[in-house]
């Protein structure tokens, strides 16, 4: 438990409650929205890292008994080594004590051993004063295969180099200094196949291994993998064999030095330098992939929690040249009303029949809002969009849409069944504009690796990602709480105990049965047992429910508590919501409450926030959409000009906005803010509103640069 603390960088105790609760079936979310007395407050990401640290902890002791046990058949673990083994904290010091024991395929050292050399690598190095050439001369044998001196030299050699090899504080002490003294170093290889250039940058390149940057290492990797360039590690050769031979060379002036510097040499270019350039590039390769992972996810969680604009008639617009825009109407509770195409640019160009088309739609439903996919035709789309809103006499304005993965979400099973009637455009234009309405609830339906907001996404390994990113979307999920008769089976797969079958069962039974009027209701779902229950239910709302508690995030095991609550502010149930409601819980004393009602003050905090605001949804801490009504050229972008944007996607080295231009312009890290900044999500996140200004327009190259450190006032 100790272990694990350290590397959670949480208290022991926490991490005894923690993994005490995980191994009685409770989920991360449940944990840590109605456990948090137990653990101190922990949230899903800090529960999270204390399980897969538990899981790393007892994955290295599992490694350590068998390390031990393989040892000690051979009959060669002594007291040293057992207790070196067993205080490690790390896997890769276990592996390296255990190296020398490992059954190796044949190398040319156990080729040695098997002629008889093994005793002549002894006395070399005992740095006799006899010379190498005279001890060698008793192990020539034609019946060992040991036909010369220069051979019985050469095999001792090789067994000396295996044993330095295998020497764990000697493998250790060339890692550290590698890894503070040595480059990776890439160029392009002699055959590559890059016509723009992609990998230009890296084509002559050299940087300390101590500077190295994720997504430059996930760049080099990607050159190498598509076979443009070589990438290795450059040692700090001369001082790693000085330190070898410091270490392994007593005598200097016997003759067998010469013999054990060779060795040495040999060592560390055919076993050491490969060996250690596997790891550190794995390591290297590993908090690369960590930091991608990373940056994805907070990018997907901004997007997740994007404010819902709730109550709004939406048209969505999936552009498009050849195949025509697609239009779809959808009410204010999500559902489809009328699906139709447009064809406003080439090579069709029906322009002024289009407008009709949109102004007919306009005029038919009190639309105020309309939804653009941001993939192919955008911003044409978009120009087209204002000139026709210029004609409309009420307000209506439009919005960009991210629609990554909108098309992987058309072609899916799900959304055939949704819409076996729809084309494949034709569904994506639903998704776009219910996006806009509940973006949970549209992206849960996605795989989470198709939503394209992060770095380098398809460069890391899958399993971890999609790992990482369903723990997301879990997360969101369960933080914002889901209408149980208004959701989708993929939103309530993500709740806390669900089971995708279980979710399934849940929908099933609202269609059979009708709504559900009070959680207890859900008891009777086939295969939602107590345990699943206990788990869901506080995730679990019902809206207009028998009992009011029903519709919030109090969980049924504290609807005791918060009936006593209630009583003690003198209201009732029927009144949550209400300013005066709101106001006579505000003044109780929680200490002298949670003494009286046996409950621990966080929880008590809890459950009267939810009771003076039961409706509150997290997302509306988030900024809204940028709403639009015109459309600007990059022709009409100059250095200086203030405009405000919406952060498109977040990256190591910055941040891409949306400034209603036909590209995303980039604010470099640097200029986020004034002074140093660590990461760019440090300062923004997917959704964010910031104001910028224009620093620098490549209208060839359809670059935009720009900061958000406010100009110096002249």
């Amino acid at each position: 438990m100790k272990v694990t603390a350290e590397r959670a960088s949480v208290h022991i105790r926490q991490v005894e409650k923690v993994i005490a609760l995980l191994d009685e079936g409770n989920t991360v979310p449940f944990i840590a929205r109605y456990r948090k007395e137990a653990t101190g407050s922990l949230d899903e990401v800090q529960i999270k890292t204390i399980e897969d640290a538990y899981t790393y902890v007892k994955g290295l002791e599992q490694r350590k008994e068998e390390v031990l046990r393989i040892i000690e058949e051979q009959g060669k673990l002594d007291d040293a080594l057992k207790k070196a083994i067993q205080e490690a904290t790390v896997l890769q010091r276990v592996e390296d004590l255990y190296r020398p024991f490992m059954q190796k395929r044949r190398t040319r050292a156990s080729k040695a051993k098997e002629k008889g050399l093994e005793p002549l690598a002894d006395v070399l190095l005992s740095f006799s004063d006899v010379a190498p050439e005279q001890l060698a001369q008793s192990f020539v044998s034609e019946e060992k295969e040991v036909e010369t001196v220069e051979e019985a030299l050469a095999g001792a050699r090789d067994i000396i180099a295996e044993s330095f090899a295998d020497d764990a504080a000697l493998r250790e002490k060339i890692r550290k200094l590698t890894w503070s003294n040595g480059y990776i170093v890439s160029t392009i290889r002699k055959d590559a196949e890059d016509p723009r250039k992609v990998f230009g940058i890296y084509y002559e390149y050299e940087e300390p291994l101590k500077k190295i940057v994720p997504h430059r290492t996930l760049a080099m990797n990607r050159g190498e993998k598509e076979d443009v360039l070589r990438v290795g590690i450059r040692f700090p050769e001369e001082r790693i064999i000085g330190e070898m031979e410091r270490e392994f060379i007593r005598k200097s002036h016997s003759p067998s030095a010469a013999q054990v510097e060779e060795a040495i040499l040999d060592s560390f270019k055919r076993l050491i330098a490969p060996s250690i350039e596997r790891e550190i590039r794995s390591a290297l390769t590993e908090k690369a992939e960590e930091q991608a992972i990373h940056v994805f996810s907070e990018n997907l969680k901004s997007l997740l929690l994007q404010p819902p604009l709730k109550g709004r008639m939406v048209l969505g617009v999936d552009p498009a040249f050849r195949t025509g825009c697609k239009l779809a109407i959808v009410d204010e509770t999500g559902k489809l009303l009328e699906v139709s195409v447009i064809y406003p640019h080439p090579p069709k160009q029906q322009k002024d029949k289009s407008k009709r088309a949109i102004l007919e739609v306009l005029n038919k439903y009190p639309i105020t809002i309309i939804a653009i996919g941001n993939g192919t035709a955008s911003r044409e789309t978009e120009l087209f969009i204002s000139e026709c809103l210029k004609e409309v006499e009420r307000d209506v304005s439009y919005v960009i849409v991210n629609e990554a993965g909108a098309s992987v979400y058309s072609a899916s099973e799900q959304a055939r069944d949704e819409f076996p009637e729809l084309q494949v455009e034709e569904r994506s234009a639903v998704s776009i504009a219910r996006r806009l309405q509940d973006p949970l609830s549209e992206l849960v339906k996605i795989d989470p690796g198709s939503v394209g907001v992060g770095q380098y996404q398809h460069d890391v390994a899958k399993k971890r990602l999609n790992e990482s990113l369903s723990f997301v979307v879990e997360t969101a999920v369960n933080r914002v709480g889901v209408n149980v008769n208004t959701a989708s089976s993929s939103l309530l797969q993500y709740v806390a105990g669900l089971s995708k079958a279980v979710a399934e069962n849940v929908v099933k039974s609202r269609e059979e049965n009708g709504l559900y009027t009070k959680r207890n209701e859900l008891k009777k779902v086939p295969r939602l047992g107590a345990k699943t229950y206990e788990q869901a239910i506080g995730f679990l709302r019902i809206a207009d429910a028998t009992n009011p508690f029903d519709s919030t995030g109090i969980h049924p095991e504290s609807y005791q508590v918060a009936e006593k609550l209630l009583e003690k502010a003198g209201v009732r149930k029927e009144s949550l919501g209400k300013k005066e409601t709101a106001d006579a819980l505000a003044i109780l004393d929680v200490k002298e409450l949670a003494i009286e009602l046996d409950v621990g003050e966080v929880t008590l905090k809890d459950i009267i926030e939810t009771l003076r605001r039961p409706n509150r949804d997290p997302r509306d801490d988030y900024p809204q959409p940028l709403l639009k009504a015109d459309v600007l050229d990059i022709k009409d972008l100059y250095e200086g000009l203030e405009m405000q944007g919406t952060v498109r996607n977040v990256v190591d080295f910055g941040a891409f906005i949306d400034i209603g231009v036909s590209e995303d312009g980039l604010v470099h890290i640097s200029k986020l803010k004034k002074g140093f900044v660590k990461h760019p999500l440090d300062v923004v996140a997917s959704g964010d509103i910031v104001t910028v200004w224009i620093e620098a327009v490549d209208k060839e190259k359809g670059r935009i640069s720009l900061t958000m450190i406010p100009p110096a006032k002249k």
